[in-house]
């Protein structure tokens, strides 16, 4: 079976942009203007910054185990409720045990951490809905299990802002493997003010709708949200055609300068898929807004790409959402090669001022459609230490 295909049968989506493929393809391919990302002090009281919140309101979970509890999980739910009926229906074709759970995150429940701990700095005591494995970086993977009924490999990959992207790799190995028949992958990560005031401490914060590859970009938005495909070897509207993983470890957080761990996986990710690079028809960049990122990144494309190839990054729209942005950005792919006649493309919002040090790109105008069908899309996250996932999808 290894060099069987893998197909993303169907997804389930919830993020700034909206809930559900629909409302998030409205969203996504509006041109009037940008979507999803909006001012608020909700996570910064007294400091309104741009984040991507999710406003849509999320499943009660209160029924479920303490230790599942969580907005992390409250976001896996709402994206797990749009896929269910499919994932059922593989559980009972293969067997729970034919089935696995392989997700992505970064936060986990540190949200949850976050407001139970003044409660023990007052009191010595946590909170009675507080349980300190909410925080655990497998609780995304263990509430998966829970709510759908699978029984086979389950595990949680953290590798920052590739984790998601990383765990649809994961789950293409163990298809083509032969291991199991079905998994259910991608990942969720919630907002929380660790995350954010993290990022401020570096300098990376943007106050405003984040401005990627622009002269005046400044830094990042926060976001959240949840993507999951219910992912087999049988025939569906897109396949992962490759992928592509390396590890530079060229800094704890800034990437290495010349793209080359980035180059080396884009270029995995196209011998997989069997093209070549003239054949890409689409690329979602990483797209940050900082200004090391996008130096890499720019100069990583033109490498392989040269100027000509249509790209975007999304995360003006939904924010960056960290160990959730592989798997959200990669179903933002999806819905732009599945129910799309007209050919949209991701539109990259910004404000037109290039960087005259940065290597052009030919950034997707608001509105603008592919000029051929889109056969070959690409989808690339880059994060600390030098973690670089590239994700190469087709259509037949």
């Amino acid at each position: 079976m290894s060099g069987a295909r893998v197909y993303l049968n169907d997804l389930g989506i919830i993020c700034a942009l909206g809930e559900g493929k629909a409302e998030v393809r409205q969203a996504l391919f509006a041109s009037d203007t940008p979507h999803g990302v909006a001012i608020s002090d909700a996570m910064t009281p007294g400091r309104p910054i741009a984040i991507g919140h999710v406003q849509s309101p999320l499943p009660e979970i209160i029924e479920r185990p303490l230790p599942l509890h969580g907005r992390n999980n409250a976001l896996l739910a709402a994206a797990f409720a749009q896929i269910r009926n499919a994932a059922s229906q593989a559980i009972a074709r293969y067997g729970a045990d034919r089935v696995a759970v392989i997700l992505g995150t970064s936060t986990s429940g540190i949200g949850e951490a976050e407001q139970a701990l003044p409660r023990w700095q007052d009191t010595a005591h946590w909170p009675a809905d507080f349980h300190y494995s909410q925080q655990e970086i497998g609780a995304p993977s263990r509430f998966l299990v829970h709510e759908s009924g699978a029984r086979g490999p389950a595990w949680t990959i953290s590798t920052a802002c590739s984790s998601s992207a990383k765990a649809l790799a994961s789950a293409a190995r163990l298809l083509r493997a032969g291991i199991v028949d079905a998994v259910i992958a991608g990942g969720a990560d919630s907002l929380c003010r660790f995350t954010i005031e993290g990022f401020t401490a570096l300098e990376s914060v943007s106050p405003a709708r984040c401005n990627p590859f622009s002269r005046n970009r400044n830094g990042i938005n926060i976001g959240e949200g949840a993507a999951l495909f219910l992912m087999t070897r049988e025939p569906g509207p897109v396949h992962l055609a490759g992928w592509g993983e390396t590890s530079d470890a060229h800094h704890i957080s800034a990437p290495e300068p010349q793209g080359i761990g980035a180059v080396t996986a884009i270029q995995q990710a196209l011998s997989r898929a069997g093209i070549d690079a003239r054949q890409l028809d689409y690329v979602n960049l990483h797209g940050t807004a900082t200004r090391q990122n996008d130096a890499m990144e720019s100069l990583a494309v033109t490498t392989v790409f040269g100027d000509e190839v249509p790209v975007s990054s999304t995360k003006p729209l939904t924010g960056h959402t960290l160990g959730a942005a592989g798997a959200i950005e990669a179903g933002l792919c999806w819905l732009s090669m599945v129910d799309n006649a007209d050919g949209w493309l991701p539109p990259h919002w910004w404000d037109g001022e290039a960087d005259p040090a940065l290597p052009p790109l030919r950034f997707v105008q608001p509105g603008e459609r592919a000029t051929r069908p889109l056969r070959h899309v690409l989808s690339q996250s880059f994060a600390f230490g030098g973690s670089n996932a590239a994700l190469l999808f087709g259509v037949e």
